[in-house]
């Protein structure tokens, strides 16, 4: 696709709300044991930990959601270029 740059800024909140979920998963999971680090049941359960604490998390979401136009003002400003998003 020549229309998107391969390093567009990510400007899409469900994939902040990816990469937090994975950082705190994985905080979580090493802080296991190495044996129970690699088990399939303790990602699991992790993931439904994590996703369970952020289902009252209202704040972050309004957050996000409310963070757009300084994203985009941000985008507009770099002309494109890179930012931190």
């Amino acid at each position: 696709n020549d229309i998107w740059p391969g390093h567009s800024p990510d400007l899409n909140v469900a994939e902040c709300i990816g990469s937090i979920i994975k950082d705190e998963v994985e905080t979580k999971m090493l802080s296991e044991t190495e044996y129970n680090r690699y088990h399939e049941d303790t990602l699991k359960m992790y993931i439904e930990n994590v996703l369970t604490s952020m289902e009252e998390d209202t704040e972050l979401f309004e957050t996000l959601l409310c963070s757009y136009p300084s994203r985009l003002r941000t985008v507009k400003n770099a002309n494109g270029r890179h930012t931190d998003y």
